[in-house]
């Protein structure tokens, strides 16, 4: 849907809109060098949430939606599902509704579906979606240990963050740059 209207209510969802067409053309023409560029911060914020992960708790898996989150972010920055609302929004949602069922439920495969469920649910009703956050419940649901991670989640939330900007920003200024685009990607078709 490129509308971003549900077919049954006719209403607007942000968080399903890709991005302008200009850009999605812009993004088309980049060479390699620029899609390495782009990139290039992504990963380097994932690796660094990686040593802190390591440092600070034994939680590892808690942090891959976030990386999952990063490469969406790198792919298609100004997307609805990328856009700050959603990415705070739902990973803050999938964190808390992860989190209740573990503690109603117990960590297990029937808390990490129900936190699956309501997840997706509610994400839909409050146009927060943005799919990595269905990992983000699940890993809470699924915790191993006593070990609390919400802080330093929320931290990690937070870098994520600051890469949409700064990848808003280099992706406008690759964009820019007449050097970094090419007339003919061989992988790409267009």
């Amino acid at each position: 849907m490129t509308s971003g209207r549900s077919p049954d209510d006719g209403q607007h969802r942000e968080s399903h809109e890709p991005a302008s067409k200009e850009l999605r053309s812009a993004r088309q023409r980049l060479s390699l060098r620029g899609e390495l560029a782009l990139a290039a911060l992504p990963t380097a914020t994932i690796l660094g949430m990686l040593a802190l992960v390591e440092a600070l708790t034994e939680q590892r898996l808690l942090f891959a939606s976030l990386a999952s989150s990063a490469f969406l972010i790198y792919l298609d920055p100004e997307h609805g599902a990328n856009r700050l609302r959603a990415l705070i929004g739902s990973q803050l949602l999938a964190c808390v509704v992860g989190w209740i069922c573990y503690s109603t439920l117990g960590g297990g495969y029937t808390s990490a579906g129900v936190a699956l469920v309501i997840t997706i649910v509610l994400m839909i009703l409050w146009d927060l979606v943005h799919p990595p956050a269905v990992s983000t419940a699940m890993s809470f649901a699924l915790r191993a240990g006593e070990a609390s991670n919400l802080a330093l989640f929320v931290l990690a939330l937070g870098i994520t963050v600051v890469l949409v900007v700064l990848q808003r920003v280099a992706t406008w200024a690759i964009v820019r740059a007449g050097g970094a685009v090419s007339a003919h990607v061989p992988w790409r078709h267009h």
